[in-house]
């Protein structure tokens, strides 16, 4: 009986061994989760030795997170998991957030396995039903410009021009003028041009030009004595003319914060909405999950945001290649949500989650396993000499 004793211990050691031996191979495996053998005793009408009862993984525990500068990597800081299906239709999770975009424009993993998240469509706040995320590879489309957004200080110091009435070609007939480019419907630019006329006490006229052709449009901006605009209080609206194969162009330009104090005359936001067409240029993740595609044109659109799986037992989960663990009946079904939510935890973007394997402790750990194999190998030998004794007594 003393055989089979040391004999279980042995091979439970042997288990222990390489639970050990796999946590310390995998210190530098992204997302990896360490394990723990625990022993138990058998018992079969008395002692009859000892087994590996169990496997422990410490997939609570986080590791530390490592800044790659990489804008697709993103690391969890929480329960979660990144829910990744394989072609099978399969679905596994990992803490493993390396990911690219493939040859058919698919978000995979390292694994080649697709990221799981809610499409979204840009413009439209409402989230999408969960499944691959696709980025488009075509051409983002131009936009027409429909407002401009206009602030300056006019300046107080400006005198009445020595030349009327206004001449866009006569700089005497006005006291600034400033450019703004706006967009047709088919994304060409084209150049809006105001000038500025002091035309009494503070009273400023605006004169406009579309690609140096006169539009015949003043408008009058009225200022308080404390160089505040009082008028006009809403954009004014400026037709632009159509442009050769485009629609008509209409702008909106809000004049809302200008001011006419005394000293330089300023200009602190002239911005127009609309752009031209552009293509992909590349791909980011953001803190939120949301897998944004950026183009040429400088445009970024949210094409998806990624999902997070948690389990009610995450401790549950089965182990798989590729540090990945699959739903077990112990783990029970994933829940998703979006990073943030709930107990999903957040994202860290451009880093990687690394091994929380400890090093020191498996050391430790591997000298115990050692000292307690030889131990059984020991009772072994003695057993055996013990034998030996009592055949040569014989």
């Amino acid at each position: 009986m003393s055989f089979e004793i040391a004999l279980s211990g042995i091979n439970a050691v042997n288990t222990q061994l390489d639970t050990i031996s796999n946590n310390i191979a995998n210190t530098g495996t992204y997302g990896f989760k360490s394990s723990r053998a625990n022993f138990s005793s058998m018992v079969a009408g008395g002692p009859n030795g000892a087994e590996v009862g169990s496997l422990t993984q410490f997939i609570g525990v986080g590791g530390s997170t490592l800044n790659t500068g990489r804008s697709l990597d993103a690391a969890i800081q929480g329960r979660g998991f990144f829910a990744l299906k394989d072609n099978a239709g399969g679905m596994s999770y990992s803490r493993v957030g390396n990911f690219v975009v493939d040859k058919t424009g698919m978000l995979v993993d390292s694994a080649g396995r697709k990221v799981q998240g809610y499409a979204i469509t840009p413009g439209n706040p409402t989230r999408g039903a969960l499944g691959d995320i696709t980025v488009p590879s075509g051409q983002i489309a131009a936009k027409a410009s429909t407002q401009l957004n206009y602030v300056a200080n006019m300046s107080s110091d400006w005198t009445t021009p020595s030349v009327t009435p206004f001449d866009k070609t006569n700089a005497q007939s006005f006291n600034s003028s400033m450019v703004s480019v706006v967009h047709d419907s088919l994304g060409q630019q084209h150049t809006l041009t105001q000038y500025f006329v002091k035309s009494g006490a503070n009273q400023v006229d605006v004169h406009y030009t579309m690609d140096g052709t006169d539009l015949g449009t003043t408008t009058p901006l009225q200022f308080s004595t404390q160089g505040v605009l009082t008028s006009p209080t809403a954009p004014v609206n400026l037709a632009l003319g159509t442009p050769t194969g485009a629609n008509a162009l209409t702008v909106a330009v809000n004049y809302t914060g200008t001011t006419l104090y005394a000293g330089e005359a300023t200009n602190s936001v002239n911005s127009a909405d609309g752009y031209a067409s552009g293509t992909l240029t590349g791909t980011t993740i953001a803190e939120d999950g949301s897998v944004i595609a950026q183009y040429s044109n400088g445009q970024k659109q949210t094409i998806a945001q990624l999902a997070l799986a948690t389990f009610p037992s995450e401790d549950g989960l089965t182990p798989t290649s590729d540090t990945s663990w699959v739903a077990s009946q112990a783990s029970g079904s994933a829940l998703y949500d979006a990073p943030g939510v709930g107990v999903s935890g957040t994202l860290t973007v451009g880093a990687l989650e690394q091994s929380n394997v400890d090093m020191t402790g498996e050391l430790v750990n591997l000298m115990s396993a050692q000292r307690n194999y030889q131990a059984n190998t020991k009772v072994i030998s003695s057993e055996n000499e013990m034998m030996q004794a009592l055949f040569q007594a014989v």
